[in-house]
């Protein structure tokens, strides 16, 4: 059970981990106007409270989460039924998309593939209109497409630094002095030091998770691999200052390479090598579920600033709701997301303790900030965080993530390019400036220009 929940987290929180689909032409049921092709696409509150909704997760552990709130659903709408069925999004739903057959009214989907499928779902601008102004600003950036907004924004995953409050105390390491990278590397240089053979900042060996880690520093600094037109903008200052970071970390022998929470990421994260893990919240999951040695050592700070007085946090992943206009009961289950996003009963449902997590889902935080209160936290302090409010942590910490912009449907294609030069840069093979010409001039010409 823990490596089935640890593969879906790995995989799937990080959001974007396949290519986005095509997007793709479609007509959907009369649930809006069809004055114009702008009104065709806006999905409308129902004036109805009463149906049959078929919704699609993938299975696991978000997908018993949301299995459980159905029942508070249903207290508020009992004439709602509501099919929740586990599904290979991925594998099926392109090609019912494109068949037009048997389509759900909702779909978990991750953030980064969105963009790639709004022809073929209702723009949400209409009813997510009462809330908009209360959802963090970079999830509805990477939703927003076009000026429509194509995806209900479920989770915030803000980066953090998780670091081994034991193992640093014992080194005389005082976490509370690093509020830059330049002060994380002179902390990785000390404990080093005084452990000698250890490795303490973790340098992801996976392209697609390096990638995406990626994107959580340039997130800090206000930017990403495209801008909000999909148009490259790698070969930027702020891109080399973060390679050059991590170019650092090799050069200096002050990271641990390894593909995240692999046996060797692992076991050296137990022996007390590797102590420092800049990442998103999910990484959380480690110290409850997956660390052996160590669980109950480990807490989690905002991320180092680039700057004094900068950001302390990036996005690194993220998932939403979309509802396809095929799908025959999507103001319905607009409903449904409606509950479980904005409705208090609905997200503490959500993140509050349940069976599936006793403590609270505290792999994320909810998007919408009046859920995301630090003063009413929805979980607990986390037992295998030494009983650090990490709530607090996260909470202060998703508020300082910059907007965003969506994620292009050539993403996941990138990480051949970038992904992988990353990977060579680590190895010694490239240095940063290299890495940012070659994946610029090879993104460009193979994915963004084939478009």
């Amino acid at each position: 059970m823990q490596r089935h929940l640890l593969r879906r987290r790995a995989l799937l929180a990080s959001a974007g981990l396949a290519a986005a689909a095509p997007a793709l032409a479609a007509c959907g049921p009369d649930i809006a106007s069809e004055e114009d092709a702008g009104a065709s696409s806006l999905l409308k509150a129902p004036d109805r409270t009463e149906g049959e909704i078929t919704v699609w997760d993938r299975s696991g552990d978000l997908f018993e989460v949301f299995e459980g709130v159905i029942a508070d659903f249903n207290a508020k709408y009992p004439g709602i039924k509501v099919n929740h069925v586990a599904v290979d999004i991925d594998a099926k739903l392109q090609n019912t998309l494109i068949t037009g057959a048997d389509v759900p009214d909702g779909v978990f989907l991750d953030d980064a593939k969105v963009g790639g499928f709004t022809d073929y779902l209702w723009d949400l601008s209409d009813v997510l209109a009462p809330y908009a102004a209360d959802i963090a600003q970079q999830k509805l950036d990477v939703n927003t497409v076009g000026g429509g907004v194509y995806g209900v924004p479920f989770d915030l995953d803000p980066g953090l630094l998780f670091y081994n409050a034991a193992a640093l105390e014992a080194a005389g390491i005082d976490v509370a002095a690093i509020s830059t990278y330049d002060d994380l590397l002179q902390a990785a240089r000390d404990y080093k030091a005084a452990v000698p053979g250890a490795a303490p900042i973790h340098l992801e060996q996976s392209a697609f998770l390096g990638q995406l880690q990626l994107e959580m520093y340039a997130s800090q600094l206000g930017t990403s691999i495209a801008d909000a037109d999909g148009n490259l903008r790698l070969d930027t200052p702020e891109f080399e200052r973060i390679l050059t970071f991590l170019d650092t970390v090799r050069q200096e022998g002050l990271g641990t390479r390894a593909e995240y929470l692999t046996p060797t990421d692992i076991a050296e994260l137990d022996n007390g090598n590797q102590v420092f893990y800049p990442w998103a919240i999910w990484f959380s999951f480690a110290p409850q579920q997956v660390l052996t040695e160590t669980s109950g050592d480990w807490r989690a700070t905002q991320l180092p600033a680039w700057d004094a007085g900068g950001a302390r946090s990036g996005a690194m992943g993220g998932s939403s709701f979309v509802l396809p206009k095929d799908g025959p009961n999507a103001d319905l289950a607009w409903l449904f997301y409606e509950f479980l996003m904005f409705d208090e009963a609905g997200y503490a449902a959500v993140w509050g303790p349940g069976e599936v997590y006793p403590e609270g889902l505290a792999t994320s935080i909810p998007s919408y900030t009046p859920a995301a209160d630090p003063a009413k936290p929805l979980y607990a302090e986390i037992t295998a965080l030494g009983g650090q409010d990490l709530w607090t942590v996260a909470t202060e910490a998703g508020a300082q993530i910059p907007g965003g912009t969506p994620t292009p449907a050539w993403w996941t294609g990138a990480v051949d390019y970038l992904g992988n030069n990353v990977q060579r840069m680590l190895d010694g093979d490239m240095t940063p400036q290299e890495v940012l010409a070659q994946s610029t001039e090879d993104i460009q010409t193979n994915l963004v220009d084939r478009q």
